[in-house]
């Protein structure tokens, strides 16, 4: 199913400007209309979900999948095709967010795409893409992702991608590299590619289209695919270098056993509809997977695997994109959390409680699950991010849908927090930090074999993660949790950064990170006199704009440091005000400020709108942005500016 987004309330750049700004009015009729606005985008079952847009990769990616196994419909390719021309920036190149610097890969991928389709090399729009590849060394310096793309297509040789054979899914668990020592996103993805790369299959790629022209020299002749940038990095390339002279030796029985294992293991993780892991790289290696294994194309398997692909389009007007995945729980959990702000306690009203219901009903409990191999005797009691991952549920949504349920003091909601409760504190890691899916998945070095030159392949204890999980346990059972929370808080002081934020891995950046951390440390009744608190409100407040908002660009991911601040955007704001408000701040004209901003910046609909990325997926590789951020977190910041304003007349 393609969702058609031309009646939707998620515009991108070009609707945005047709939405323009009202006239100044007071808070209470904002928060109206922007509380009216969301629930116009309501479903009728109760939950909320929004565009959850990436960068060009993932649609030239489709573009390709379908080229690789010849079914191609000739009228998504054409919407594409204009999605892909419209982000193509000035220069001439891809970036990965809005105003982001050029991005070898997603460029290479990008011309691929649109050459494969049928533009010509010699329009203007190639030529200048074109030329900024080679300016910028060639497609041979692209990652390792696109590396193995262009493998698959005849592109590069082989030797060019990592060695990761289908018998890495038989090696013991002590041995250094082990699938259940990555993230679950890694593994998703690893798994299905490691029949890829062991069968070495050719693209069927029946319009024949190459890239050569994008190679500064032959690419058969290119003999520095890999950088050797630590000691460490080249011990595994020589490991890389004897794999793949000891893979002549293996054994047929063993090679095909381990292929088969590696099918079994994808295939117990399918996901019925959604998908595996309900991202799309892992289900775009998987349906290949399904294909150069010989499934037929009316397999049911197969007709699912793809299914759960195409699920992922999006129309709007006469392009077209794909997701990246869908965000059904984590927006409905926030929609949930700006609308109980907005009203009393005594007032849940029934489309919250529709909502936190429908929430209630996709809480897991028996499901099989990775978490389990470090923690199984654990009981479930989590929630996952999409409609279904019921292998993958994660800690910050489980946290963050339990807290919305909790402020509602509804009877029947006392169990699932409980259940989430404890599920969540079962999974610190050692240290006293949380994850967002895994425990204790930490083993760094791994970050240095030739496959992560992504930089993404775990899922260690992150500030913002465990602030959500503090909160959590703070609204649960304070004396139940005490020793967890004590070292959660422990690990987030020690996790602080100099100028007094915290580092946001799942938003964009330290002023996620940082509301992230504020907003639990407030439930967990920590003393917002204490000097690291002190520290915290101190960069936010230099964190301000002139014109009251606050604004931070992924530039913030890399170079590692700190940059001075960006243009604003109501999400961010709403960020650093409920930071604020969190921590006593609530009349300062800091917060005022912030709070005019957001009012000037309402559209003449109620909502909030801007063309920025909102969240990395992987920070320096892979970004987000979460269309619904700038309908609720503004309004949540709203509501409870003028909450605690009224409650102290």
């Amino acid at each position: 199913m393609t969702l058609d987004t031309n009646n939707d309330n998620s515009p991108n750049q070009t609707q945005q400007e047709s939405h323009p700004k009202k006239p100044a009015i007071d808070i209470d009729d904002a928060i109206l209309a922007a509380k009216n606005k969301l629930l116009e985008q309501q479903h009728d079952d109760g939950h909320w979900v929004y565009e959850l847009e990436a960068d060009c990769t993932i649609p030239a990616e489709y573009i390709l999948m379908n080229h690789f196994v010849d079914e191609i419909d000739d009228e998504t390719e054409q919407k594409i095709a204009q999605y892909l021309r419209d982000q193509q920036n000035e220069e001439g190149g891809w970036s990965l967010y809005t105003g982001g610097d050029f991005d070898i890969s997603c460029s290479v991928k990008a011309y691929y795409a649109l050459k494969i389709i049928g533009d010509d090399p010699h329009e203007e729009h190639m030529v200048r893409a074109r030329n900024m590849i080679l300016n910028h060394g060639g497609a041979a310096r692209s990652n390792v992702f696109t590396r193995i793309l262009m493998a698959l297509f005849e592109q590069v040789p082989w030797r060019a991608t990592p060695f990761i054979p289908a018998e890495v899914i038989i090696l013991p668990k002590w041995f250094p590299f082990h699938i259940d020592k990555v993230s679950y996103w890694s593994r998703t993805v690893m798994v299905p590619l490691f029949i890829l790369c062991t069968m070495k299959p050719k693209a069927a790629n029946p319009r024949g289209v190459d890239i050569r022209e994008l190679f500064s020299i032959p690419p058969e002749d290119e003999q520095h695919y890999f950088k050797v940038t630590t000691p460490l990095t080249r011990a595994f390339l020589i490991l890389d270098h004897v794999g793949r002279v000891a893979e002549k030796i293996v054994p047929k029985f063993v090679r095909q056993y381990s292929i088969r294992k590696c099918e079994q293991w994808f295939l117990a993780r399918m996901n019925e509809e959604y998908g595996i892991g309900g991202i799309f790289p892992a289900m775009v290696n998987v349906f290949e997977s399904l294909v150069i294994l010989g499934y037929k194309k009316n397999d049911p398997i197969r007709i699912q695997a793809r299914q759960a692909i195409e699920a992922l389009l999006v129309k709007r007007g006469n392009t077209m994109y794909c997701q990246p995945c869908v965000s059904p729980v984590w927006d409905t959990c926030l929609a949930s959390q700006a609308m109980i702000e907005t009203e009393t306690e005594e007032n849940v009203t029934a489309e919250i409680e529709h909502a936190l219901d429908w929430l209630k009903d996709r809480q897991l409990s028996d499901e099989p699950g990775d978490w389990r191999i470090p923690r199984p005797n654990l009981a479930g009691g989590g929630w996952a991010f999409q409609y279904s991952n019921y292998y993958y549920p994660d800690l910050d949504d489980t946290s963050m849908v339990a807290w919305a349920m909790h402020r509602t003091g509804k009877e029947q909601y006392i169990e699932p927090i409980q259940r989430a409760a404890n599920w969540v504190a079962g999974m610190r890691s050692t240290g006293g930090g949380f994850g967002s899916f895994e425990v204790n998945n930490t083993q760094y070095y791994l970050n240095a074999i030739p496959f992560a030159d992504h930089g993404a392949l775990l899922d260690p204890p992150t500030a913002d993660v465990t602030g959500r999980v503090v909160a959590l346990l703070s609204l649960a059972d304070k004396e139940k949790y005490v020793s967890v929370i004590k070292d959660a808080i422990n690990f987030l002081k020690s996790d602080q950064e100099e100028d007094g934020s915290w580092f946001g891995r799942w938003g964009t950046n330290y002023i996620y990170g940082t509301w992230s951390v504020l907003t639990a440390l407030e439930l967990a009744d920590e003393d917002p006199n204490q000097a690291y608190i002190k520290n915290a409100i101190a960069y936010l407040q230099d964190m301000q704009n002139e014109d009251g908002g606050w604004g931070e660009s992924n530039d913030s991911y890399y170079p590692p440091k700190h940059r001075r601040p960006f243009e604003s955007t109501a999400y961010q704001t709403a960020w650093a005000l409920l930071s604020l408000l969190a921590v006593g701040e609530a009349e300062t004209d800091t917060v005022k400020r912030g709070i005019n901003y957001l009012i000037s910046n309402q559209t003449s609909d109620g909502h909030w709108y801007d063309d920025s990325y909102t969240a990395p997926g992987f920070p320096r590789v892979f970004y987000l942005k979460y269309h619904g951020y700038t309908k609720y977190f503004p309004l949540w910041a709203l509501a409870r500016y003028r909450n605690l304003l009224q409650n102290k007349v």
